[in-house]
């Protein structure tokens, strides 16, 4: 079986996070956030995280380069053995070269993009009424998905949430249109391999986990 490499494509709000979730939980494959990586390599010291750390407390951005050495060290460490799953990478044509690239190294390759697509208008409201728990972070919406017991999470029994200061409908409206403009080259480079995968993303959180598991499962053969 290939261990399926997966790039999730999509606006904030689309539901990314909540679906990397479970196909953690139902393939045990690893969701890899740039941030959180980038984070985890400037807390373990590793050369590319003193790299980072150095970047970043100068306030700049980080490179392409150091963010793919990162990610090239978290490819290394055995847990990913199942597959992995990609989230706020690549955001430009650049990015998706170079990993086509790292990837080619080690024998893999892109197995399937998937290209969330979502409805403008709606997404607005989606975004502005979605929250998390304070605890663990699991995801939760006013009208979409609340907690089974009102003020508790269903994760962790957590009895604390917080909403993002930038979820308003202006910045969404913004997020949106820089999204659009970013994401064009990338559906169309990974549409040129063949590997891009459109799942409408503005029905229920259930019947794009089915949608996901069976690409998944197609992908993994």
């Amino acid at each position: 079986m290939v261990a399926p490499v997966l790039i999730l494509l999509g606006p904030p709000g689309a539901g990314k996070g909540t679906q990397a979730r479970m196909l953690e939980e139902d393939f045990g494959l690893i969701q890899l956030s740039t941030g959180d990586l980038l984070r985890a390599a400037v807390a373990a010291g590793t050369e590319a995280g003193r790299k980072a750390k150095a970047v970043m407390e100068a306030g700049q951005l980080v490179s392409d380069d150091i963010v793919l050495a990162v990610l090239k060290d978290r490819m290394a460490e055995p847990d990913v053995s199942k597959g992995i799953i990609l989230d706020g990478f690549p955001r430009t044509k650049a990015q998706a070269a170079a990993l086509d690239t790292l990837l080619a190294e080690a024998g893999q390759k892109v197995t399937a993009a998937v290209s969330l697509e979502v409805d403008d208008a709606a997404m607005v409201a989606r975004v502005a009424g979605r929250f998390t728990c304070a605890t663990c972070g699991e995801g939760y919406h006013d009208d979409f998905k609340c907690p089974a017991k009102a003020g508790v999470c269903d994760k962790c029994g957590g009895t604390g949430f917080k909403r993002r200061a930038d979820d308003t409908a202006e910045t969404v409206r913004e997020r949106l249109a820089a999204y659009h403009a970013q994401t064009a080259p990338l559906i169309a480079h990974y549409e040129g391999q063949s590997v891009l995968e459109r799942v409408p993303a503005m029905g229920s959180i259930e019947g794009i986990r089915a949608r996901l598991a069976e690409i998944v499962g197609r992908v993994s053969v």
